[in-house]
């Protein structure tokens, strides 16, 4: 699919057509998905921040149903920017909103834009949904999923058991990444309920060609379970702890011959 040529101007990225200006400012902190077979950073997560790195809430608690675009729109040229600045190599995780994405192929201009004048290449760019979003449309959000693929674009869902498992999302368009639930790590290497559950979602994302993340990760024994089933790819305290304005370097626990 052919990418659309934007002229892009910072000043106005607070301000969409689409919504109203932000009256507040953000960062990110960015947390790293490392590989833990070459002990290499996959990607780092951009996580939004208040300007004196206050948690995440203090900033998505200001957005509503008239600025989602913006603060949307804002959010993908915010990460972007300062992962350039900071020289990120890794793949870039962007969150974002599908709600505030009524096509696919327009929304995407300014990220687009914002990219080629920060010199990030859009190939290292995944755009991570949350997996318990309140959407009206499956069918909307499996065109944003295909229209991003097709434009190079890797793509996740986020916090996958949380509660709202997307299954026909899965048989229509299939991410390219699937990160498991918090929730369901927590104490995995215990609990056989929930290995039997992790264990047929590594079996249909292995059929469906797509990869896992095994993210919230924070013991050794949830770390050394989850490898055993050939899972590389991981994010957590374990690993590191999310970096304010920085790019953390991960340390890689060991786990002996169990790993």
């Amino acid at each position: 699919m052919e990418r659309p040529e934007v002229l892009f101007d910072e000043s106005h990225c607070g301000q969409c057509a689409c919504g109203e200006g932000l009256d507040f400012q953000f960062s990110f902190a960015y947390q790293p998905i490392v590989d833990v077979f070459d002990e290499s950073v996959f990607a780092y997560e951009a996580l939004v921040r208040g300007t004196g790195g206050e948690s995440a809430w203090s900033v998505l608690s200001q957005v509503n149903e008239q600025n989602r675009y913006s603060f949307d729109q804002v959010c993908r040229v915010k990460a972007v920017k300062l992962a350039a600045r900071l020289g990120m190599k890794a793949m870039l995780s962007i969150n974002f909103m599908p709600n505030a994405v009524y096509q696919a192929e327009y929304c995407i201009r300014t990220t687009l834009a914002a990219a080629k004048t920060y010199n990030f290449d859009t190939r290292k760019i995944i755009f991570e949904l949350t997996e318990g979003e309140d959407l009206s449309s499956v069918d909307h959000l499996v065109s944003i999923i295909k229209a991003y693929q097709g434009m190079g674009f890797s793509t996740a869902i986020d916090d996958f058991g949380a509660g709202f498992s997307r299954y026909n999302l899965m048989t229509a368009s299939p991410p390219d990444l699937l990160k498991l639930d918090m929730g369901l790590i927590r104490d995995i290497d215990r609990e056989p309920n929930k290995q039997a559950v992790v264990n047929g979602i590594i079996t249909m994302m292995t059929q469906l060609g797509g990869r896992i993340v095994a993210e919230g990760v924070e013991s050794v024994e949830e770390y050394a379970w989850l490898r055993t089933r050939g899972i590389r790819l991981f994010q957590g305290y374990l690993f590191a702890r999310p970096g304010f304005e920085t790019l953390p370097e991960p340390c890689f626990p060991d786990i002996g011959q169990g790993g």
